[in-house]
């Protein structure tokens, strides 16, 4: 490989909900110790997972498998309120980790659905976020994958009829579904904000300038990691070679043979440490510098829930990666 320049992404990686997240889990296991019970990963990242679980954490997707008492964390895409209801009955001990972007869309629905709206919901089948907040209802709430799907939904009523969207589509997709469900039901309600959470959307505006620049995409993220799969997929769009990787080891030497301008980028669940480990791999095969794009700095924070404050000595020990 000839003398290349890493380009990287900015804004990259971990955002605030995924920050909160895995600090709940931390603070948890400080606090009431090991070992504490999540529902379902977390965040979608094998390497979080992982260290998490080297830490106290027991990753289970059935409460039945949570022991009476013990203290159980719901994972940052959200739960269904069934699920609410059976950690409820079964006396568990409770932190939500929902991303607070996602704990909005459930207001909006609750409060839409008590106003008589039906819901086409725009994302991924089988998705933990989707499946949380399709599960606010019993019912009355449509998912549509693509456009093809917006031409077969059929609501038991258009009168009173809200658009929602899983927050880590790619904001392209989710705009062309939504121009089908206006198209097919002009007085449908959309969101007053865009639900597409301002990092996913950040991350894929930064992937936007950096394809242009570079010759190969590489994105740090978990096969799971729904906002991850879009950075490729945004990159791809834009005619550049994209691979993703969920660590530095993946990485193959044929994907940047003789390219000059490499990209990195990291999706939001994806720790610093795994992009620095594939920057140092990259250097191992000859890339030569480093240089940091211009981006939008972040600096949203979201409060941690009630009841994981720890005395000053656990406050200090409190090791949170970024």
């Amino acid at each position: 490989m000839n003398a290349a320049e890493i380009l990287l992404a900015e804004p990259r990686g971990f955002c605030a909900g995924v920050d909160r997240a895995i600090e709940i889990v931390e603070r948890a296991i400080a606090k009431f110790g090991a070992p504490i019970y999540v529902r379902h990963e977390i965040v979608h990242n094998t390497y979080v997972v992982n260290d998490l679980k080297a830490k106290g954490a027991i990753f289970i997707e059935a409460l039945e498998d949570v022991p009476p008492g013990a203290t159980l964390v719901f994972s940052a895409h959200g739960v269904p309120k069934s699920v609410e209801r059976e950690a409820e009955q079964r006396g568990f001990r409770v932190f939500d980790a929902t991303c607070p972007l996602v704990s909005k869309v459930h207001v909006e629905v609750a409060k839409l659905h008590k106003e008589g709206y039906e819901f086409i919901m725009i994302g991924h089948k089988g998705h933990p976020e989707v499946e949380g907040t399709m599960g606010q209802l019993d019912g009355g709430i449509h998912l549509v994958e693509d456009v093809a799907d917006v031409a077969r939904v059929q609501p038991a009523q258009t009168g009173k009829l809200a658009v929602v969207t899983q927050t880590t589509l790619s904001v392209d997709d989710a705009a062309e579904i939504s121009a089908a469900v206006k198209a097919r039901f002009p007085n449908v309600r959309e969101p007053k904000q865009q639900d597409i959470c301002y990092a996913t959307q950040n991350r894929q505006d930064a992937v936007k300038l950096l394809s242009r620049e570079v010759d190969v995409v590489i994105v740090v993220g978990s096969p799971t990691s729904s906002n991850s799969n879009r950075l490729r997929e945004v990159a791809i769009k834009l005619g550049t070679d994209a691979y993703m990787v969920d660590s530095a080891d993946e990485l193959q030497p044929e994907w940047i043979e003789g390219k000059a301008r490499i990209g990195l980028t990291a999706g939001a669940s994806a720790p610093d440490i795994l992009v620095q480990q594939v920057i140092d791999r990259l250097r191992a095969l000859g890339a030569l510098s480093v240089r940091k794009l211009d981006g939008i700095e972040e600096t949203v924070k979201f409060p941690l829930p009630k009841g994981l404050k720890l005395d000053q000595q656990g406050e200090s020990q409190l090791g949170h990666m970024s």
